[in-house]
């Protein structure tokens, strides 16, 4: 038991510095060589978790996704909502999400699969606009897989222009100005009208998902 708390720990402490490495020079330029020594692990350490640059790549884009879940709503659209503002927070507060993000649109990444996270996050975004279809909350002509890959390649511009001009400074504001543009083609009014897109959003979600997150792991530590 103590041998695998350790293994689990050595491992997320390669990919916490494999994340600051890849977000600070691009998977391109990084070299294992840094991440060793940001990690402070021998190389036998390293490649019994991860085979390769690549591996570890891989392993940072899909942590970004195992940590927060934002909690059911009775709208689903609202859920869509706290989905992309949630994201769009935790991209101006977490380094393993901004790495994530940094490697997801390096495009000089030549042989990282780097489809995951967009197919991800639109297979989410469909899911919930399914849903949402059912429950009534979208206009008649919606196709949620078409909506869904729509708000994922838009937020992607968004963080995009913003990491560019400000660092993420401005990232709740645009992404809130986004969602202000889509929806409206989208959603029908009832609905659209009761939906929370301010720019606070992102923090209030995280902090409702963070705690959620510590209750279930104290739901299971006593089990």
């Amino acid at each position: 038991m103590v041998e695998q708390v350790r293994a689990t720990r050595t491992r997320q402490t390669i990919l916490s510095s494999a994340a600051r490495i890849f977000e600070e020079h691009g998977y391109q330029a990084a070299t294992i060589s840094q991440i060793l020594s940001a990690a402070g692990v021998t190389k036998g350490a390293l490649y019994f978790h991860f085979q390769s640059k690549g591996d570890l790549a891989l392993g940072v884009l899909a942590e970004q996704d195992q940590r927060l879940i934002v909690p059911d709503r009775a709208s689903k659209v609202q859920e869509v909502v706290d989905s992309v503002m949630l994201h769009a927070y935790r991209l101006q507060t977490d380094p393993m999400v901004r790495a994530g993000v940094r490697l997801t649109m390096d495009q000089q990444a030549n042989g990282l699969d780097r489809s995951g996270p967009f197919l991800r996050w639109a297979e989410v975004g469909q899911a919930l606009l399914e849903k949402a279809r059912a429950q009534g909350e979208l206009l008649p002509h919606v196709v949620p897989v078409e909506t869904a890959e729509v708000i994922v390649a838009s937020f992607a511009g968004v963080q995009s222009m913003s990491q560019a001009v400000c660092n993420y400074g401005d990232l709740p504001s645009r992404v809130s100005a986004l969602l202000r543009h889509l929806l409206p083609s989208a959603v029908v009014s009832s609905v659209l009208v009761s939906l929370d897109v301010s720019e606070s959003r992102g923090a209030t979600v995280y902090a409702e998902a963070l705690r959620l997150f510590d209750e279930q792991g104290a739901e299971k530590a006593a089990v």
